[in-house]
């Protein structure tokens, strides 16, 4: 399986997880150009993606989604909530066809990928995480959470790649420019994961086999790629666990390029 951010940031996402076989992007927030240049890279092109699956309806994770189905005829899965923002708005009326939901917990079959929803906190309609497997292969994308609960750490534990949120460094966002409600929001149980409670939660599902973490995410006013990194490792170093983050692969995903290519 292979693991790639194509983007990751608050101006678009978009994340790529695949076998030989089978070809899935994880939100499509970034243009149609740039999803097919960064396909195109890694020896693919938008007709090879057997699925596309959203994490919630937020400009920053749809902003190519219309273009990319309407041109490649790639069926796009999503929570009810998520689904019905769309069906609402006249700009995907002509790929409301190619809709499918997903529910909770619920396995979806492509190909040789096994792909399960779970539940997030953020403020949008029904938001999801995904884990995907492919035989005793496992990778997860979470990002957009205000906290994360038991639930999330179940679903993110026994994996060996995974791209998490590290959206802010909170001092950073307590004296930016942000007004203050959105300053609130962000920080709120349904607005973003901050750099330290990234650290927490990845302390939380380390394990032996994980060949790589992402940090994804990350906000362009109110975190530095260095911070994040600095942030996580110092969780990890603290933790109880007699884990060293110098044991672990951890990289920030690009903002608007792809990200080195993770093989498990």
């Amino acid at each position: 399986m292979r693991l790639v951010s194509l983007a990751s940031g608050s101006d678009g996402n978009s994340t790529y997880i695949g076998s030989e076989k089978t070809h899935i992007l994880v939100d499509a927030g970034i243009s149609n150009k740039k999803i097919e240049t960064r396909l195109n890279e890694l020896g693919l092109c938008g007709s090879d993606i057997s699925g596309i699956f959203l994490t919630h309806e937020h400009s920053d994770h749809i902003a190519g989604l219309e273009v990319f189905v309407r041109k490649n005829k790639i069926p796009v899965f999503a929570s009810r909530g998520t689904l019905r923002y769309l069906e609402e708005r006249d700009k995907y009326y002509s790929i409301v066809d190619y809709f499918h939901t997903v529910e909770s917990k619920k396995n979806i079959s492509l190909g040789d990928l096994n792909i399960k929803a779970f539940d997030i906190d953020h403020d949008a309609n029904e938001p999801f995480g995904y884990r995907v497997e492919c035989g005793n292969k496992k990778i997860a994308v979470a990002t957009d959470l205000g906290r994360y609960t038991m639930d999330i750490v179940n679903n993110l534990s026994d994996l060996d790649a995974l791209l998490i949120e590290a959206n802010h460094d909170i001092r950073m966002l307590e004296t930016g420019p942000y007004p203050y409600e959105l300053k609130r929001r962000i920080l709120s149980n349904k607005g973003h994961l901050s750099n330290e409670n990234s650290g927490k939660l990845i302390c939380e599902i380390l394990n032996d086999k994980i060949k790589k973490i992402f940090l994804g995410h990350l906000s362009d006013k109110n975190n530095l790629p260095e911070l994040a990194l600095e942030s996580v490792r110092f969780e990890i170093f603290s933790h109880d666990r007699e884990y060293n983050p110098k044991d672990f692969d951890i990289e920030v995903a690009k903002r608007d390029a792809l990200s080195e290519i993770c093989y498990v």
